[in-house]
């Protein structure tokens, strides 16, 4: 009997194996909206108080250097520190790493700059600079890691701010929740046990991402045919030819 006269309650192997298929990646999708849950949760978690607070390591950041601060730019100078100061912490308080320099180790300091804004957030704003104190900052092209070229923005007077090292004193911890822990501890380890993040990664985003797309592709790499169809007119390719 031809497939196509069986009843509609009757499937053919192929469908079954598709339906097993589409389950599993309906499971999947409900895990991974499950462990969002559960994180969201953990972080809504409230922070309590230590009866005895200890230190753990140190902590450095920039403050304004000390004529600046007898100066009448004081307090613009002051409110931008806010919105381009950085924290760095380490166990040591020389901040210093190690670094592999003509065949051995030496340490080094470690290098701490204020807040830089690549070409997108500097467009989007998001820390609300103003104008006066977007003209304290400097446009600067660089090569990136892809060798593209790349625009930041950096401040034009750094000299301006000093670094300042202080221990870093712990007074608050996160609050634990024993249940959240152990379902997130569950659903990690069947992800990773059955290796479903490459799945789930293309059901939820798509396909991966690839740097080498048509929008970034250097201009000598471009070919200009590709978004022809074939049935186009013989004129439509000799436009690009001339």
């Amino acid at each position: 009997m031809d497939i196509h006269e069986w009843p509609r309650c009757i499937k053919s192997a192929r469908q079954k194996r598709r339906l097993v298929k589409t389950d599993r990646d309906k499971q999947l999708i409900q895990l991974n909206k499950r462990r969002d849950e559960l994180w969201e949760q953990q972080r809504l978690l409230p922070k309590v108080r230590l009866e005895h607070p200890y230190q753990r390591g140190w902590k450095r950041f920039f403050v304004l250097r000390d004529d600046i601060k007898r100066s009448p730019q004081a307090d613009f100078y002051e409110a931008l520190l806010v919105k381009i100061n950085t924290v760095e912490y380490h166990h040591d308080k020389s901040f210093k790493r190690k670094k592999r320099r003509k065949g051995r180790n030496v340490y080094v300091v470690k290098q701490q700059q204020l807040q830089e804004f690549y070409d997108y957030s500097w467009q989007v704003n998001r820390m609300k600079l103003t104008e006066n104190e977007k003209t304290c900052f400097t446009r600067v092209e660089f090569m990136n890691t892809n060798r593209r070229l790349d625009v930041k923005y950096v401040v034009t007077e750094p000299w301006r701010y000093v670094l300042k090292i202080l221990p870093r004193i712990i007074t608050h911890v996160k609050l634990m929740d024993v249940d959240i822990e152990k379902e997130l501890a569950y659903i990690d380890n069947r992800i990773d046990s059955y290796y479903l993040e490459p799945r789930l990664y293309r059901l939820t985003r798509g396909r991966r991402y690839r740097w080498k797309d048509e929008f970034n592709e250097p201009a000598k790499y471009i070919n200009k045919l590709k978004n022809i169809p074939g049935y186009a007119y013989k004129e439509a390719y000799l436009e690009l030819e001339t």
